[in-house]
């Protein structure tokens, strides 16, 4: 069952999605297990959608602490290459 878009204009999934990538995880495979049972998604789905969320204005402005902790990350992943 599909929530409805929030007053930021992000779904469910998106709001879920980031709440997910707030948390800390403990272990090996702990995060992944999370996106499979919680959000029941494969986690190349899940990195899909959130490669995409970083590029999303409405991801920012929901949550700018998270969406730049990442969109740092990514970067400097690509510098790597």
């Amino acid at each position: 069952m599909e929530r409805a878009a929030d007053e930021d204009g992000l779904g469910a999934r998106e709001r879920d999605i980031l709440a997910l990538e707030r948390r800390g995880f403990s272990g090996p495979g702990a995060k992944e297990r999370a996106i499979r049972e919680e959000l029941d998604l494969s986690p190349v789905r899940y990195y899909q959608l959130l490669n995409a969320l970083l590029d999303d204005a409405r991801a920012l402005a929901h949550d700018p602490v998270t969406v730049n902790r990442l969109r740092r990350v990514r970067d400097a992943r690509r510098a790597e290459r």
